[in-house]
């Protein structure tokens, strides 16, 4: 008689990206970002998704091992709320799973923007609060406008370091910010995490940023990293010879190729691509075991941000 034999699951294939320690959380590297759940460009007027849809694509990333997601209150279009998204999917919520928010940039019913004082950044915290059905928020990142990232973020970080201390946050970061910026939030409170722009084709400053947090011991979580000059409305079709090079070489997208070399640039570094495409959603979560040689990456390192989203010959 054969003796049953134990064997352990599989890793989730999110797992294969590696974790991070997230202040007192530990997360797998490759997450989840929310905002096109709620429409093809929400920013833009763009259509709604199906909502049955979009709650399927989160039950799967968290099933595929995503256990970090993105979120933000201002995340809506005109049927669709990513937070209303992600309690209807996800509550009651998966103790391991770490849901992050932004607050600073806000936008009315009727979806214009205004930009929070820090006296209200109290109600935005709050409404984070009620829309995911929480009494607490995992991480919340203050948001820095455009405008003001060579100003002060003294005031409105001391804001929400206050919030932390009140037991309504857990975690803080910030996000769109310079090295100075960091430094003075540092100052203020601990920063778990950095949010910025970075993919294929970053400046000097931007990859600064990042060995920085890794020196600091602070996550780096690149936003628009699949996307590049597209940002809100989406990747571009065109795309350079070299990343199409490197994705024939491994029979990937050049979706996965852009997020494995983010990966690739630090332990430090989580990504969070985002998609209402369960199909798209598979393809970025494989993404995360895959590894490219130091020749790959050098020649994708070369580029630049003239010429990393110019057109292949493809």
């Amino acid at each position: 008689m054969t003796s049953p034999t134990n064997t352990a699951p599989a890793p989730a294939p999110a797992a294969a990206a590696g974790a991070w320690r997230l202040g007192d959380r530990t997360v797998n590297r490759l997450g989840f970002g929310t905002m096109r759940l709620t429409g093809t460009a929400p920013f833009h007027g763009g259509a709604p998704r199906d909502r049955d849809r979009s709650i399927g694509v989160l039950r799967r990333a968290v099933a595929l091992g995503v256990n970090q997601v993105d979120t933000a209150a201002y995340y809506f279009s005109a049927t669709r709320s990513a937070n209303e998204l992600i309690n209807r999917a996800l509550a009651p919520y998966p103790e391991e799973l770490v849901i992050s928010t932004k607050v600073g940039p806000g936008r009315d019913p009727s979806g214009a923007w205004w930009w929070a004082t820090p006296a209200q950044l109290r109600g935005q915290v709050e409404e984070n609060l009620r829309q995911l059905g929480r009494d607490h928020l995992d991480v919340v990142n203050l948001r820095v406008p455009p405008s003001r990232r060579t100003g002060s973020i003294g005031e409105h970080f001391g804001a929400l370091a206050e919030l932390r201390e009140a037991g309504l946050i857990r975690h803080l970061g910030v996000s769109n910010v310079t090295a100075e910026q960091l430094s003075e939030a540092l100052s203020v409170a601990p920063v778990v995490c950095v949010q910025n722009p970075f993919g294929l084709g970053a400046s000097d400053e931007d990859r600064a940023l990042l060995r920085l947090c890794g020196e600091l011991g602070v996550a780096f979580v690149p936003f628009f990293t699949i996307a590049g000059a597209g940002r809100e409305s989406g990747p571009t079709a065109e795309e350079h010879d070299a990343v199409h090079a490197v994705a024939r070489a491994h029979g990937a997208s050049v979706a996965q190729v852009r997020l494995a070399w983010t990966l690739q640039q630090g332990p430090h570094v989580l990504v969070i691509p985002g998609t209402g495409d369960p199909e798209h959603l598979a393809e970025n979560v494989a993404a995360g075991a895959l590894r490219l040689s130091a020749e790959e990456l050098a020649r994708l390192d070369a580029l630049r941000p003239a010429d990393s989203d110019r057109p292949g010959s493809n």
